[in-house]
Formats: C-alpha cells, sequence, structure tokens
C-alpha cells in the first residue's frame, strides 16, 4: 500500500524550501540592523509584516536564523552562514532592477562621504576606473564624516567605520579595516627593551588626543601605558604615520596606511579592528547614479579585503 497523493517523490523539493526574495531581504535587513524596528524602517514596512516574512523564511529553511532577545535579534550560526548569499542574491536582484539601461546613459552627482585614510589610500585610486565605466557621473568626495549626515543629505551615501544605530538608512558590511602595532627600524634599533619579550613598558608611544580617546586604537595603546604619558598626541593618522616614520615612538596604524611606508610591523592583529560599512539613505538605494557607485564601493572594498586586513 501506498499513501495516495500525500507523499513527496525523491525528485521533488518540498514546496516549503521555495524561498521569496522579500523574506531574503527582510532577513538582511534584520541581519545588518540587529533589531525588527531598525529593519522595517530601512524597508519601509511595519514590524509585524517584517516578524512575518523572517518566522517564513525560516520555515522554509527549517533552521532558526535568528535569537529572539528583548535587546535586538542576534544571528545564530545558520543564520551568519547565510548572509554571503543572501548578499548574492541581493546583488544579483539590483542587476535585474537595473535591466537593460546602458551605464554611459547614467548622468548626474552622488555625494558620497567617507574617512580619509580610506578615501585617499583606497578609493581615489580606483575612480578613473568607475569613471571610464560611468564618464556622465560626478562625485562629490566628503571626508569630514563628522558633519556628513545621511539624514540631513550631506551625503547620498558613505562608506563608514561606524554602524549607524538609527536613522532611514540601509547598510552593508563589507569588511574590516585591520590595524597593528608599527615603528620605524631607527626607533627599533634603540629601543630599551631590545625584544618584544619584555612587553612596551619602556616603549615611547603615538596615540590619539583626548577627542578620539574613545576609538579602539586609543583605547589599545591607552591600556599599554597604563597610566603613563604618550610620547605624541595627534589629531589624525596622516600625522601619526609621519610621527612614527620619524622614530618618535610605537604607534597602531591601520595596515592600509602603513604597509607602504617602510614602518615595521610588531604585531599583525591587536584585535581593534574596525567594521567597514555601505551605508545608504533608504530613499536614495535604487536611484541608478546612487546604485552604481554604491556597487563599485561594494566590489572595492570585497576585492581588497587581504590588503585592508593585514600585511
Amino acid at each position: 500500500m501506498h499513501d495516495s497523493g500525500k507523499g513527496i517523490s525523491r525528485n521533488e523539493k518540498p514546496a516549503s524550501r521555495r524561498v521569496d526574495w522579500n523574506d531574503a531581504q527582510a532577513f538582511l535587513a534584520v541581519a545588518r540592523h540587529g533589531t525588527l524596528s531598525g529593519a522595517a524602517g530601512a524597508l519601509g514596512v511595519g514590524i509585524a509584516t517584517l516578524a512575518r516574512r523572517i518566522e517564513r523564511l525560516e520555515a522554509a529553511m527549517r533552521i532558526p536564523l535568528f535569537v529572539r532577545q528583548q535587546s535586538g535579534y542576534p544571528l545564530t550560526a545558520e543564520g551568519r552562514s547565510l548572509v554571503a548569499k543572501a548578499e548574492a542574491l541581493e546583488a544579483a536582484a539590483h542587476a535585474f532592477a537595473s535591466g537593460i539601461e546602458a551605464d554611459d546613459a547614467l548622468t548626474g552627482r552622488v555625494r558620497l562621504a567617507t574617512a580619509e585614510n580610506l578615501a585617499t589610500r583606497l578609493i581615489l585610486p580606483a575612480l578613473p576606473a568607475f569613471r571610464e565605466r560611468h564618464p556622465g557621473l560626478s562625485i562629490d568626495l566628503v571626508t569630514d564624516i563628522a558633519t556628513a549626515n545621511l539624514q540631513r543629505r550631506d551625503a547620498d551615501l558613505a562608506i563608514r567605520m561606524v554602524k549607524p544605530e538609527r536613522g532611514n538608512v540601509s547598510l552593508r558590511r563589507l569588511g574590516s579595516l585591520g590595524y597593528g602595532l608599527y615603528a620605524s627600524a631607527d626607533y627599533l634599533a634603540r629601543r630599551l627593551a631590545g625584544s618584544l619579550e619584555g612587553g612596551y613598558d619602556d616603549d615611547a608611544f603615538i596615540t590619539w588626543g583626548e577627542r578620539q580617546a574613545h576609538l579602539p586604537a586609543a583605547r589599545w595603546v591607552e591600556g599599554v601605558l597604563d597610566g603613563r604619558e604618550a610620547a605624541l598626541t595627534t589629531t589624525s593618522l596622516h600625522t601619526q604615520v609621519v610621527a612614527a616614520e620619524a622614530g618618535l615612538g610605537l604607534a597602531v596604524l591601520p595596515h592600509l596606511l602603513a604597509r607602504d611606508t617602510g614602518l615595521v610591523c610588531l604585531e599583525a592583529d591587536l584585535g581593534v579592528a574596525q567594521d567597514i560599512y555601505l551605508v545608504i539613505q533608504t530613499d536614495l538605494s535604487r536611484a541608478p547614479r546612487v546604485r552604481a557607485l554604491a556597487d563599485f564601493l561594494g566590489e572595492l572594498v570585497i576585492e581588497q579585503r587581504d590588503r585592508l586586513g593585514g600585511p
């Protein structure tokens, strides 16, 4: 005997395995924002609608994707493993939505906000290729991100190392910016300790001033100094690189800036890497001119992950 009409043949996939793109989009939004409210605001849907989409996706996948907590929705291990696949779906959806519009037909101005070190060492060297692809687009580059607020329309999109906690924005984590401990060869030749085994008790340090004391690199140096004064504090990474080259002491620097200077890397992973986020005003996320630059920057950061992460 057999069960008529109720069984599933060996070659037939269960209907529940079918995944709706809207549900995958909901999954990405919650993964990026960490809360239902933040994700719902970014997508422009209600929280109840978003919750139903997540539940439907989990039912289709037959795995839990998030841990439900009062403080937010952190990803499960299974959920983390699906983020890259969902991002690939997102990229395909954007490519499909762009249709047959010719690249050189894009015109207008796009305002991009980012950190100066990312602008000078990563983005600007790659922009000629973007301009060749989209000659009708002009770019306003804003490196003073302290005053660039996407909600005030100071910029259309941003590459940031601080995750926005509010606002009607769409965001995507692209990678991370790695930091190492660097010094000049001359300074190392003069080191009193003579080797890393003795720690850094006798070393001079170059670090951030009080206004930037919250940065992970500054906190790391503060922990090592343990009450001692730094040899030099500055308000920019460029001055820290120059000070380290001059032999004033050790400095915690992004590998992106330090690797080509001749400085010596003493420790390549200090545990202070900063995530890099692509942030776009949600109402502009489908504008062809903004989407073109956003896709280009996303590809650029992903391609340069090794260079950004370490020496």
